[in-house]
């Protein structure tokens, strides 16, 4: 079971991180559970690389904040916890939709947390992106 529920720790990252919904809200968290969270980043100018597909560097965000959703819905509202490591693997270029990040942790610790990614394309269960990453944990 997790800490915090959904609407807790959308409320904690709109709160401590308002800088994510400058422009408009386009980072949705959709679900949290025991070790997991699932956040979806919409189709739109601002995120897009020529070609019209979102960009890397918008994957590389809605991994970290994937992962830091995850996070904080098992562990509680750890504002200080800071990613330490970020691995991306780009598999396939992205849909013309927004994408989806599914966050599962590996690891769980008081000082340490391990956790895999995986993005794909609202609507497709074809992998864009795998993203592994690490984050260090504040002592209580």
């Amino acid at each position: 079971m997790s800490v915090m529920s959904m609407d807790e720790t959308r409320d904690f990252l709109d709160r401590e991180f308002p800088q994510m919904n400058d422009g408009g809200r386009s980072y949705h968290l959709e679900a949290v559970g025991p070790l997991t969270a699932r956040m979806r980043l919409d189709h739109h100018e601002r995120f897009l690389r020529p070609g019209g597909t979102i960009s890397g560097p918008a994957m590389m965000a809605l991994a970290d904040y994937a992962l830091y959703a995850a996070i904080l819905a098992n562990l509680g509202p750890v504002a200080l916890a800071v990613t330490t490591s970020l691995n991306f693997n780009f598999l396939r270029k992205p849909g013309m939709e927004g994408l989806i990040a599914e966050c599962s942790l590996m690891k769980l610790g008081r000082r340490l947390a391990v956790g895999d990614v995986r993005i794909t394309t609202r609507g497709s269960d074809d992998l864009v992106c795998h993203a592994t990453g690490t984050y260090s944990i504040p002592p209580r």
